[in-house]
């Protein structure tokens, strides 16, 4: 990776930096990272939480499809529940996409929109699906935080306390590891400590604001 970045494919102003990663890769400490040095995100996982809120068009849909067992007592989904239905179901899981997927993006547009009226040189779309659900589009580059799938998996069994075979099939319906790789215009490896995701996030940060600055960028179509 070089100290420059050149011709981005996308001349948004200012311009949205697509984070991405599979499951434990980290993607929230990286969002917390920058936002440390002032560079604001929106997350998508939070977004989708949003679209399947109590009173939405999405959740009656589900509702209607699983039955009342993938609600919890307070009528909220409950999401390990479903969870549990649609990775097991890949026909399920395309269905519960297509009923979520536009719905996500619709919103994130419009936080996006937000985010950008505001002061920060760029900010973050923070998304496990970046890749996956055609979010790609919304974004200017990817930064992908790799990690191996076996810590992967070893920080989701300790954060999250569920069976193995669910993360391994949360793990198999993402993005493989290589795929994420070549849709990458920057990585972080977050298979060390914390000072060593510091340090690359510090360097990623100089880059983008000088790449946002410049004239180069706002030139390019």
């Amino acid at each position: 990776m070089s100290d420059t970045i050149q011709q981005p494919p996308t001349p948004q102003s200012p311009p949205v930096i697509g984070v991405t990663g599979g499951i434990g890769s980290g993607k929230s400490a990286v969002a917390e990272a920058f936002a440390a040095r002032g560079i604001p995100g929106i997350d998508a996982d939070a977004v989708a939480r949003e679209v399947v809120m109590p009173g939405e068009p999405a959740l009656a849909a589900i509702v209607e499809r699983f039955g009342p067992g993938v609600l919890a007592a307070d009528g909220s989904l409950d999401r390990r529940a479903l969870r549990t239905r649609v990775f097991a179901d890949p026909a399920e899981r395309r269905w519960l996409e297509h009923q979520t997927h536009p719905r996500i993006r619709q919103r994130l547009q419009a936080h996006l929109t937000r985010l950008r009226d505001g002061d920060a040189p760029y900010c973050l779309l923070i998304s496990p699906l970046l890749i996956e659900s055609g979010q790609r589009e919304m974004v200017s580059r990817v930064l992908v935080i790799d990690v191996p799938e076996s810590l992967q998996i070893e920080r989701t069994l300790a954060r999250d306390s569920v069976p193995r075979e669910q993360v391994e099939a949360i793990l198999a319906a993402q993005s493989s590891r290589q795929a994420r790789l070549a849709a990458a215009d920057d990585v972080i490896d977050n298979s060390g400590d914390r000072e060593m995701l510091l340090d690359q996030v510090a360097r990623l940060d100089e880059r983008y604001r000088q790449w946002a600055a410049s004239p180069q960028r706002h030139g390019h179509s």
